[in-house]
């Protein structure tokens, strides 16, 4: 009986997060809360997007703690919103990036078939309704990354002696890449538009983790063997990773 007034007690709690909108330099932001069991401090983070701002919130932290927190922490908000990347939507004429350069949208609508990648000038042929290119180029990116990703996978894990299970791709926040014991690898879809040099290192680094499950000494090791170049990659993706969240949205 106890444990289930605690449980009701706890779901209650649990209700009493809800969101909320504040606004931040004439803009208006909507604000998450989630509770975490082990968050000991209350902590406040921006979505990729800039669009909402996400608070963890311990046990027993109340909501209107929470928001006061948030409150407190609007002239960081403002910061990382004033730092954020301009969106680029998947429209025709705009600019995104592929392999590390960037590309033109054309739409052909005249034209059937599969999208096609030109190279003098950059382009990014996108036959069919205009209705459904966000859709198809979506489409064909995560195909074009999966592809590689796949060839890079299997190149290095050969290589290293290992093997795995099996590629995913996904449109991952907070990592470009994870591998889990089971022995399945999962990237970001989004590696596609990084150069070549980036999306191999990430592809390293997972599959050394097929060999070593830690970041230890061996591990680097094992990854610098395989990709020289990968101190390199590590700073493209610092200075430019979040870059590469903007486009599609």
């Amino acid at each position: 009986m106890v444990s289930l007034l605690r449980r009701w007690r706890s779901a209650r709690h649990e209700e009493l997060l809800e969101p909320t909108r504040i606004a931040i330099d004439g803009r208006e932001i909507e604000v998450k809360f989630k509770r975490h069991r082990r968050a000991r401090r209350l902590i406040v983070r921006l979505d990729r997007h800039g669009e909402s701002v996400a608070v963890t919130v311990p046990p027993r932290a109340t909501r209107d703690e929470a928001l006061a927190f948030v409150n407190r922490s609007r002239a960081w908000i403002a910061s990382r919103l004033s730092r954020q990347p301009q969106a680029v939507a998947f429209t025709p004429g705009a600019v995104v990036m592929l392999r590390g350069q960037l590309h033109t949208i054309v739409h052909e609508s005249d034209r059937r078939g599969l999208i096609r990648n030109m190279s003098d000038p950059k382009c990014i042929l996108v036959p069919g309704e205009v209705a459904h290119l966000k859709r198809r180029l979506t489409d064909w990116l995560k195909r074009e990354a999966k592809r590689e990703l796949v060839m890079a996978s299997e190149r290095h894990a050969q290589a290293m002696g290992v093997s795995f299970k099996k590629v995913s791709v996904r449109d991952q926040a907070s990592r470009w890449g994870s591998c889990s014991s089971d022995g399945g690898l999962s990237y970001s879809w989004r590696l596609i538009m990084a150069p070549s040099f980036v999306l191999d290192y990430v592809a390293v680094h997972e599959v050394a983790h097929l060999k070593h499950m830690n970041h230890g000494v061996r591990f680097w090791r094992l990854v610098l063997t395989h990709c020289p170049e990968a101190a390199q990659a590590r700073t493209w993706l610092r200075r430019n990773g979040a870059m590469l969240h903007r486009y599609g949205v």
